[in-house]
């Protein structure tokens, strides 16, 4: 089975090696048919620590690497 990627903004980078990020994803409401967005915040591995807040950056998943973390940052 293939590996999710997503496209997010980082929001935090304070724990070592850890950034969260914030994926925002748009759809059209079922009955009052207006866009409506709605985020979610993951956890991702950062190896190099070189995203910082405000990074455009994209995770893909992998298998746990603590209790929280599901997710790895791609260099791209």
């Amino acid at each position: 089975m293939p590996k999710r990627i997503l496209t997010g903004v980082v929001t935090s980078d304070a724990n070592a090696q850890t950034i969260t990020v914030s994926v925002e994803r748009r759809f059209k409401h079922p009955l009052l048919h207006k866009t409506v967005r709605k985020s979610k915040k993951y956890r991702a591995h950062d190896e190099t620590n070189q995203f910082k807040v405000g990074d455009q950056v994209r995770i893909q998943e992998c298998a746990p690497k603590s209790k929280t973390k599901r997710w790895e940052a791609i260099a791209e």
